[in-house]
């Protein structure tokens, strides 16, 4: 009875460890700069919260710089998150943001659709975060901005370019590598051959020599 609790004690510490290693981790990845115009563009905008144990409550602002004109900058508060979710209506992408946020909000992006040449400019995301702590709640800022520029099509990715070319020179290496192992190959089995061939009948050779050429009696 005691082994049997021991073993179904290790099975549920196991299990446990899997399910805490098969749990997502949060990456901090940079967002793309680049937009399509009528197509969607995802905002990216990621922040990790190093103890997700502990409680905390985020509210999140993106603001829209459009490109400097005459020298002045006016940024528009284009989305709002917080207990609500709310979204602000009067902006210049009125209908055209979705939000594209996680659950835990450690990620919180947004997605402009049908994207206009006047959609280039700098936006900024504002994540304020507030942890409930039993003694004290501080608050952590932190700002994160994207130069987007709208193009018509999209650009050559030189990379990926570079990648195609190097592809294309390691098949065919590859294929070259292949084809002189396989003459290698080929020549040293033919040689093998030859010399075994050559060995069964100098094999077959010897009875015959000796009958030709009898050993000389010996004398006494």
């Amino acid at each position: 009875m005691v082994t049997q609790y021991k073993l179904h004690r290790q099975t549920l510490v196991l299990l446990i460890s899997l399910v805490h290693l098969c749990m997502p981790v949060c990456v901090d990845v940079q967002s793309d700069t680049e937009a399509i115009v009528g197509k969607a563009k995802k905002l990216t905008c990621i922040s990790c919260l190093k103890r997700e144990e502990v409680t905390v409550t985020t509210f999140v602002k993106w603001l829209y710089t459009p490109s400097p004109t005459k020298g002045k900058n006016i940024s528009y508060l284009i989305y709002e998150y917080n207990t609500n979710n709310s979204n602000v209506d009067d902006n210049p992408f009125k209908d055209r943001l979705n939000w594209n946020g996680s659950k835990d909000l450690q990620e919180v992006s947004i997605e402009i659709r049908n994207v206009t040449h006047n959609d280039s400019g700098l936006y900024t995301c504002e994540i304020r975060r507030v942890f409930g702590f039993e003694l004290y709640t501080p608050v952590f800022k932190v700002n994160k901005t994207i130069n987007l520029t709208v193009k018509e099509k999209a650009s050559d990715d030189t990379t990926a370019i570079y990648s195609e070319i190097m592809m294309y020179v390691l098949l065919v290496f590859l294929t070259f590598w292949l084809l002189v192992e396989m003459v290698y190959c080929y020549r040293k089995i033919s040689k093998s051959d030859e010399q075994a061939q050559d060995t069964a009948t100098n094999y077959l050779a010897i009875p015959s020599e000796q009958k030709d050429n009898p050993a000389a009696p010996v004398t006494e």
